[in-house]
């Protein structure tokens, strides 16, 4: 009897335990793959390719002068953040997006020779309502910090014009004005020509600290890389595109195509504590 009552008071002692570990296991697990849901896809060219090479017919100066001129930042453009983070012991994958970009191109000759991209931060917004309260306040404070800038500081030689269709990488450099620090950046550009507009995809890698941002770790409870990818797709259009005033403002929608939310049926949302 002295056994048998020793023996359930261990498992009444060490029975809550137990679950309270699986728990702190399983819980993030369910929640990320189940509720959660996959983090949206990277940023792609929204058309079909039919060549990642340039045809060398496709170099004449008749079929270049038909991008010469000014391309604006219109509607179906995005930009956001993907950093990879981990809650409580499992991998996922943070996304926030938006729509509300603006800035233009200019092509002259065969180089694109300017460039103005600018991003409301106040706009980026995930699938987590936690994640964006960090994001807005401790993180990138945009309301000090309501935009950031990409500027074009050197030329794009383009050579030979892509055919409609085709797309080309080419390498680009620029200052990014963001979180109030300027910093040189060096990244690669994929363009594809559709013959109306010019859709263009870069990922610039960012390190947090080159830029003063907090480290977006949350008290051990998440934590994240030290660095990040802003993802940027540029649908270029020769009519007036977006404009600041469109674009601006704070946004609790996102931007088009950007993280799904999926509904909290079975397992209670996460609420990450505040920093």
């Amino acid at each position: 009897m002295v056994i048998r009552s020793r023996r359930r008071l261990i498992w009444w002692i060490g029975g809550p335990v137990v679950f309270i570990a699986v728990l702190a296991v399983a819980g993030p697990f369910i929640y990320i793959h189940f509720v959660e849901g996959p983090a949206p896809t990277k940023l792609a060219l929204p058309t079909p390719h039919t060549s990642t090479s340039v045809p060398g017919a496709a170099s004449s100066a008749a079929s270049s002068s038909v991008v010469i001129g000014t391309w604006n930042v219109g509607p179906g453009s995005q930009a956001g953040y993907r950093v990879q983070e981990v809650l409580v012991g499992q991998n996922s994958t943070a996304v926030g997006r938006t729509s509300k970009i603006w800035g233009s191109v200019v092509i002259s000759g065969t180089s694109v020779t300017q460039g103005t991209f600018t991003v409301n931060m106040a706009g980026v917004v995930s699938d987590q309502s936690e994640r964006n309260a960090q994001f807005d306040g401790r993180i990138m404070d945009v309301t000090q910090y309501p935009t950031a800038t990409l500027v074009l500081t050197s030329p794009i030689p383009l050579g030979a014009l892509p055919s409609v269709g085709a797309t080309k990488q080419y390498p680009a450099q620029g200052t990014l004005a963001m979180h109030g620090v300027s910093k040189s950046v060096s990244f690669t550009v994929t363009a594809e020509r559709t013959g109306s507009t010019i859709d263009v995809l870069a990922d610039v890698p960012i390190t947090f600290s080159d830029w003063n941002i907090a480290n977006p770790s949350v008290g051990g409870f998440v934590t994240t890389a030290n660095n990040g990818t802003l993802e940027v797709l540029l649908d270029l259009t020769r009519g007036p595109g977006n404009s600041p005033s469109t674009s601006s403002g704070s946004s609790t929608a996102g931007g088009g195509g950007g993280p799904v939310t999926v509904p909290s049926t079975t397992v209670p949302p996460l609420i990450v504590p505040s920093a």
